[in-house]
């Protein structure tokens, strides 16, 4: 019987300050896939630190090309072959699918769909590209998968009908023993309610129209909370010189970057996530595994988690009124949320659980 191998390419580039989510995920599947027989070969398009990945076998572009070209010249020049080939963060049904599986004699290949729509939809031009993508090459890949019932919509929105009988759906999982559970939702002495964001900081995550909310509260509701930010990105600097402009520079403080996440939401009382587009957040899960509750919006898979005052509270993208108005409730204590919120995550949404269903694929 001829030796296993599986080829993973992933359009995600490892560093040292993220070990989120993912990073977890592939560490665990790596060696899921292995005890079931697979030799394992993971693409990145940059590989900036190796500490958390020890023993995986890992190849990186370097930068030098996307991922997608540089799994296609490896295995010209090494004419290697692969049992099966999964793609994560890559585009869907591109030419690289078939060259893939011709080069690679591959016979089973699964594209995994993280990939967020736009708050609008796309325009007419790219709807028409997209769906001669799918009519064009649908048939190169064995199954489509979405991270969230929003997302498996959309990938047969997008390609057609061509793909429905093998598009399907494995919500995003967690490891929950790595998160610090938060004890209770008391204020801390000073009163105030702490408020977190962990998120990229680019201009469709939505922070400025959290920016715009806080101005509308008055000064005494503003007195009694404080957020603060980890993440960075292109939109940093002029979210700190909106914050300054509207006077509310004081209720902010950037973080930056920090690979403690999972140790640091259990020092808040709720994150916010006012986001215009998403597929399955894994911030999400993350902080409702520390039993801090959600406020975000109601794109993508956001509601699939999110149930309204349940675990969190939902408001439509760029509505600030509505994110005043859930802030207000808040601080007032009008809205609140004791239950323990890390039930359902270890429940329905554990790591495990997430790994054993992308395996079964493999079958």
């Amino acid at each position: 019987m001829s030796a296993k191998r599986l080829a993973v390419v992933c359009n995600y580039v490892l560093r040292q300050d993220r070990i989120g989510g993912m990073d977890r995920f592939f560490v665990a599947y790596d060696t899921a896939a292995k005890a079931k027989g697979y030799a394992v070969d993971w693409f990145f398009p940059d590989v900036l630190d190796k500490t958390f990945y020890e023993g995986v076998t890992l190849f990186s572009a370097e930068g030098n090309s996307s991922v997608e070209a540089f799994f296609l010249n490896y295995l010209q020049e090494n004419e290697k072959t692969y049992t099966a080939l999964v793609t994560h963060f890559t585009e869907l049904c591109t030419p690289f699918y078939k060259k893939a599986k011709q080069a690679g004699r591959i016979k089973n290949l699964i594209a995994i769909d993280h990939n967020p729509r736009p708050l609008n939809g796309f325009p007419l031009k790219k709807q028409l590209k997209n769906r001669l993508k799918g009519y064009l090459h649908h048939k190169a890949i064995d199954r489509f998968i979405g991270v969230s019932s929003y997302t498996a919509r959309h990938i047969v929105k997008d390609l057609g009908k061509v793909v429905a009988r093998k598009t399907g759906v494995i919500y995003n999982g967690i490891d929950t023993s790595v998160f610090k559970k938060r004890e209770n939702h008391d204020l801390n002495q000073e009163g105030k309610v702490q408020f977190v964001v962990v998120s990229h900081l680019r201009e469709s995550k939505g922070l400025q129209d959290l920016i715009d909310a806080l101005a509308l509260l008055k000064p005494d509701l503003q007195n009694k909370l404080h957020i603060t930010i980890y993440g960075e990105g292109p939109l940093e600097e002029g979210l700190k010189q909106q914050a300054k402009d509207k006077g509310g520079d004081q209720l902010l403080t950037f973080k930056g970057s920090s690979s403690e996440i999972p140790q640091l939401l259990a020092d808040y009382q709720y994150l916010i996530q006012p986001t215009y587009m998403e597929c399955f957040s894994l911030s999400i899960l993350e902080s409702l595994s520390a039993n801090v509750p959600v406020i975000t919006t109601t794109v993508g898979g956001n509601p699939e988690i999110i149930n309204e005052g349940i675990n969190g509270f939902l408001f439509k993208p760029k509505n600030k009124q509505a994110i005043a108005r859930i802030l207000e409730g808040v601080v007032l204590g009008d809205r609140k949320i004791s239950r323990d919120t890390s039930l359902l995550i270890e429940k329905e949404y554990s790591l495990d659980r997430m790994v054993a269903e992308h395996i079964n694929l493999l079958n």
